[in-house]
């Protein structure tokens, strides 16, 4: 009997929602996930961080999320972001490096998955009693048809009815300008939705939302280099002429040049044994 009975509570416990705990408010990143209606914080040991110095060819995308990041940590008005462009450019990494550089002055980063958007405004009511200032990061943000979510960074983004959270602000990342799948019939002058104008305006609506919109681009082969250079720096690795080439040529057998791949370069030349690494 007691061997069914913890069986069968073992079940339940996977329905119920979990005790509600008070995070760990001494760390400088966490973790948001959903729990039934609400969610539940939770620390980060560990943050993955650098200086903000460690990027190339972004300078100046990072000037201005800089300052829009400083207004903010002083309590002055400040925008909500929305970086966008290409694969591996730096836009993720820019928004980590912002912790090495602000953690100190009260800055806390919160990361939050797309499929955990729905209970962003529980999130909400737990920091807005809180001291100090919090970033909301949504990576790799985008949605597709059908799904509601957005629904939810909508009114996180604008406050809805009530005041917008004051010492919160949402980072969101996205290969996707405007987060939603647009389409060529959209376009169209016939077929399809009757209000097609209306329907438009509604998947632009999220992204219109965020007040600053930071672009970012493909490397060019010096901007790309002198990233490789940067990250192979950080791992205590000389850059010499064999780097130079070996790094021209993993980029060739990727297919890219950025960031990402630069510092996947990186990783394979230094951690080498000097007499591997050759071109």
């Amino acid at each position: 009997f007691l061997r069914q009975a913890s069986s069968v509570l073992n079940r339940l416990d996977t329905w119920l929602p979990p005790e509600n705990r008070e995070p760990d408010w001494r760390a400088t990143a966490y973790r948001w996930q959903k729990a039934g209606s609400g969610g539940v914080l939770e620390s980060l040991p560990a943050p993955h961080t650098f200086p903000l110095s460690r990027l190339a060819a972004v300078d100046a995308q990072t000037a201005r999320l800089v300052r829009n990041t400083e207004q903010f940590v002083c309590g002055r008005p400040a925008n909500n972001v929305l970086l966008t462009g290409s694969r591996g450019t730096g836009k993720s990494s820019l928004v980590k490096a912002l912790l090495h550089e602000y953690a100190a002055r009260g800055l806390r980063l919160i990361e939050v998955d797309k499929s955990d958007l729905a209970t962003l405004p529980a999130l909400l009511d737990v920091l807005a009693a809180r001291p100090g200032k919090f970033i909301v990061v949504c990576d790799d943000l985008s949605f597709e048809e059908g799904e509601s979510g957005y629904k939810a960074l909508k009114t996180a983004l604008d406050g809805g009815l009530s005041q917008r959270c004051a010492n919160v602000l949402v980072y969101a990342t996205s290969n996707r300008r405007h987060l939603m799948p647009e389409y060529m019939h959209e376009n169209a002058q016939t077929g399809g939705e009757i209000h097609q104008k209306e329907a438009v305006e509604e998947k632009v609506s999220l992204s219109d939302r965020f007040g600053l919109w930071l672009s970012f681009y493909p490397f060019s082969q010096d901007e790309y280099l002198a990233a490789a250079r940067l990250w192979l720096h950080d791992f205590g690795t000389n850059w010499d002429d064999t780097a130079q080439k070996a790094a021209l040529n993993w980029a060739q057998s990727r297919g890219s040049r950025s960031g990402r791949t630069a510092y996947q370069f990186a990783c394979d030349w230094a951690g080498r044994l000097p007499e591997e690494r050759t071109v």
